[in-house]
């Protein structure tokens, strides 16, 4: 068996079923749990479901390249930071910048600059501060920006794992999005490899459509024997649509990411 542990996002999958249902839904069904922004949730219910709630989204506003942004990242990352610890959740995950409902950069930004990198390197600094003193990991997600965050600054897998080296800090790693890498740069096996030493967390959804493996043209089993060889032992999280039933979904999620 390989050493990784398996999530899914209650945020896309049993859609017809109120949040606190889905969260216990899935961990019946014997994953982990991820969801996104927790301001809109009743965290009392969450800590009564009994699931393993394994990642958040970290901040409720804010950007990392822009000083003002920055601080209000900051801000919102300290709250959610006290979010977390009620759901006793280890990681939170950040973007290069803030999302709207649906899923725009609220600061988009066409050229990366270099004060810009250097306002980023700095920022994510001092959110791996933040995390260290709470004993949580904060993790940088790479996004695509051909089809669901066009203009998201820092988005390519290259660009998130640049600014994570920079840090250098347990407390700040990758959340390697293969979905999002699939579009961007390919490649997904090289991609792990060079990574992984600096990943927190693997999400994961076949392109095109963002629905579960075995529905599009990324071969999961591959990607899984490469995290098995490597001996990758943190969680690979299902961050996609149901193709059709969302139990079924789930066990071919599960499937790919078997290794015999």
């Amino acid at each position: 068996m390989s050493g990784y542990r398996l999530a899914v996002c209650a945020e896309m999958v049993f859609l017809d079923l109120p949040f606190a249902e889905r969260v216990e839904r899935i961990a019946r069904l014997g994953f982990e749990v991820e969801m996104w922004g927790w301001a809109t949730k009743d965290i009392d219910a969450l800590t009564k479901t009994g699931a393993t709630i394994s990642s958040m989204t970290g901040y409720l506003t804010g950007t990392l390249a822009d000083p003002d942004g920055a601080e209000e990242l900051l801000r919102t990352a300290r709250q959610s930071l006290e979010v977390a610890e009620r759901l006793d959740c280890p990681r939170l995950n950040v973007h290069g910048t803030g999302l709207d409902d649906k899923g725009l950069p609220v600061i988009p930004a066409a050229v990366v600059t270099p004060p810009m990198w250097l306002t980023a390197a700095r920022t994510l600094g001092r959110l791996a501060e933040l995390g260290e003193r709470a004993g949580r990991v904060f993790t940088l997600e790479n996004l695509n920006t051909a089809v669901d965050h066009p203009g998201t600054p820092f988005a390519t897998a290259a660009d998130t794992l640049a600014l994570v080296e920079a840090v250098g800090s347990p407390h700040l790693r990758m959340n390697l999005d293969l979905y999002h890498a699939q579009i961007g740069e390919g490649n997904l096996v090289e991609l792990v490899e060079r990574a992984l030493p600096h990943v927190g967390e693997i999400q994961v959804a076949d392109v095109p459509g963002r629905r579960e493996p075995g529905t599009g043209e990324i071969h999961y089993p591959a990607v899984a024997a490469a995290l098995d060889r490597l001996g990758y032992e943190g969680v690979v999280g299902l961050e996609g649509w149901a193709s059709g039933d969302p139990e079924e979904a789930l066990e071919r999620f599960r499937r790919a990411f078997t290794v015999a």
